[in-house]
């Protein structure tokens, strides 16, 4: 599959793409100084410039940077060095441009200049977004009915006192409603190493989906909250370099569900109570290597997810659960990218709550084509692969714009081939009644073709033509989220 697939890329893309430019399209490329091809010499740092930060502290920026202040470095190494540093302040997603460059002084010594355009931080982001998992569940599973939209207002103070913290505020209405604040501080310390998260929410929607039935959810509609839920929790978080981060996070969760739940799903909570309480403890660790997160074309990142649901002997859920996950991207040459995902999932014991069942179809992590789906189990494995073709690239600056922050706008095309492998393990639950076989306990296998289309404050809009094993499955999605 995936060499044919392969094939109608190197039709299709066969020209030379319009732009060779790195995957920050959206980042000035790094201004090399005749200094990249003086060999062998020790270069030392004299001053670090920062300009163009109106809001963003300085400090937040020195902390991306590999060197400072009195460091040295081979000029072999240096070019390389500016290129990650400029990639690392990107990542921050508090710039539109970043520009990372050496200034040369007599008797080897150089400045680093580092010049960005600031992003607009303050959205009151109106609501109005679809209740389900996604754009081709919400289309063909519920007949793109309008009733299942959210409306509201998101409030996202991002950079706040120009320290990278942020802050979020969600009042939404519709089909499900749901009140939530977030406040979050990644630069606690001195050397901005620890960091720190507060968290609140509250829900009562009068919709809810309360049991799987053929790989669907299946919803309960009522003119009355249908059921209530709180939780909150704190998370500590550990930068120890530019690439690896340590996350702990502890949390309080209760619900309470109307009858009428417990009656079409016994097992949505455990000993058919309608309430569910228990703390949780969780621990992940992110390796990020990746040149620019949000739509990355080279680099590597590995993630580490271990939790325990229900600490105490009061708690009503006991659940451990692991999740590892490794991303690999390839630059080709001539514009073709290859990128590959692996994921695999555990939770023990086996027998759970419906209402923490977890698999395939949540979190992005699915097997294309059966977006549509859920795929529930103890247990799975995953594997995507993708190859692109960068056919288009350009940064278009609008003079005139009176709000600097979008005045620049970026945008590039890619066409791709994709060919994915899922495996999930049923839940015993759902063997004994006979329920959601379809897909589970089997080899799943995915594929197609699509379009990506990336462009300002990192919008990825894909359109994507599948096709899966059953040849009735498949067909067109529209996805606004990254593959991996």
């Amino acid at each position: 599959m995936l060499a044919w697939l392969f094939g109608i890329i190197l039709v299709v893309g066969g020209g030379n793409s319009r732009s060779s430019q790195p995957p920050g399209d959206f980042i000035d490329s790094t201004h090399r100084e005749s200094i990249d091809t003086m060999v062998n010499r020790v270069l030392q740092v004299d001053r670090v410039i920062i300009i163009g930060n109106k809001v963003t502290r300085n400090r937040i920026i020195t902390r991306e940077l590999s060197l400072q202040p009195g460091d040295t470095i081979s000029s072999i190494r240096l070019a390389g060095t500016l290129q990650w540093d400029k990639n690392k302040l990107y990542n921050l997603r508090l710039f539109n441009t970043v520009t990372v460059q050496a200034l040369e002084l007599p008797n080897n010594h150089i400045d680093i200049l580092v010049e960005v355009t600031e992003r607009w931080y303050i959205f009151p982001s109106p609501i109005f977004e679809l209740s389900d998992r996604n754009f081709n569940e919400w289309w063909h599973n519920y007949n793109h009915d309008l009733s299942r939209i959210n409306y509201g207002m998101r409030i996202y103070k991002n950079n706040f006192r120009g320290r990278n913290e942020s802050l979020r505020l969600t009042a939404q209405f519709g089909f499900v409603r749901k009140f939530d604040l977030q406040y979050k501080i990644p630069n606690l310390d001195k050397k901005q190493k620890q960091g720190i998260t507060f968290s609140l929410d509250y829900g009562s929607p009068k919709n809810m989906a309360y049991m799987t039935l053929n790989h669907k959810l299946v919803f309960l509609e009522s003119k009355e909250v249908v059921k209530t839920s709180f939780g909150a929790g704190i998370g500590y978080s550990y930068r120890k370099s530019f690439y690896e981060t340590h996350s702990l996070n502890f949390g309080y969760r209760q619900a309470q569900v109307v009858d009428t739940v417990l009656m079409l799903n016994p097992i949505y909570y455990n000993n058919k109570k309608v309430t569910q309480k228990f703390f949780a403890l969780s621990y992940s660790f992110n390796s990020e290597h990746r040149d620019v997160v949000l739509y990355p074309l080279k680099g590597y990142q590995f993630t580490g997810y271990i939790s325990k649901t229900g600490l105490f002997s009061t708690d009503d859920v006991n659940q451990l659960e692991v999740n590892l996950t490794f991303a690999r991207h390839w630059p080709l040459g001539n514009g073709f990218y290859l990128s590959n995902f692996s994921s695999a999932y555990l939770s023990t014991p086996k027998n759970q709550p419906y209402s923490v069942f977890s698999a395939l179809g949540y979190r992005n992590q699915l097997v294309r084509g059966y977006e549509n789906y859920v795929i529930e189990g103890p247990q799975f494995a995953l594997n995507k692969t993708t190859i692109k073709k960068k056919i288009f690239s350009r940064t278009y600056t609008m003079q005139h714009m009176p709000l600097e922050q979008f005045s620049y706008f970026p945008l590039s095309i890619y066409i791709k081939a994709f060919a994915d492998f899922g495996y999930v393990q049923n839940y015993p639950y759902y063997n004994e009644k006979s329920l959601n076989q379809l897909y589970s306990d089997q080899l799943l296998k995915g594929g197609g073709v699509g379009l990506d289309i990336v462009t300002l404050y990192d919008l990825v809009l894909r359109f994507e033509l599948t096709f899966t094993q059953q040849n009735t499955h498949g067909g067109f999605f529209f996805n606004v989220k990254k593959e991996f």
